[in-house]
């Protein structure tokens, strides 16, 4: 999925839309994207400016959005006026920094689903390397 297929998808724009492609997903199941990590971000201007690391808090939306397309790429039409919001988070971890230059990639795979509250299990890494993961908590709402 390209840029344009998953701008069809995710509510998100510039510069909050962290999702460059989707390089496979299971309806419903996984998915696994990735981000291309620019020092040309507004978010390197102040974190940090003498030594740019992307933020935690944008590894866990970026996954979030991850799972955001799972949810979505699998809607019936009676879901097509809903939108997915984050509910919670558990467990993260950060364990290497990631700057620019960084691929990200993304993995998201559903462990509980119930009504309109989905759980996945989400992990990022660099170069093969773990970056981060985390529980991530994600319910529908009609809008």
């Amino acid at each position: 999925m390209n840029l344009e297929e998953i701008k069809n998808i995710l509510p998100h724009r510039y510069p909050f839309l962290l999702v460059d492609r989707v390089l496979e997903v299971r309806d419903g199941e996984y998915c696994k994207a990735l981000k291309n990590v620019s020092g040309n971000e507004e978010v390197f201007l102040g974190h940090f400016p003498q030594q740019a690391v992307l933020p935690g808090v944008m590894i866990i939306e970026a996954l979030a959005q991850t799972a955001g397309l799972v949810i979505n790429s699998g809607k019936g039409e009676s879901e097509a006026d809903a939108i997915v919001f984050f509910a919670g988070i558990n467990n993260a971890k950060f364990r290497v920094p990631v700057v620019p230059g960084d691929q990200l990639i993304l993995e998201t795979t559903l462990s509980n689903q119930r009504r309109n509250f989905w759980v996945f299990e989400g992990k990022a890494s660099v170069d093969g390397k773990l970056a981060a993961q985390a529980e991530i908590k994600l319910m529908m709402q009609p809008t």
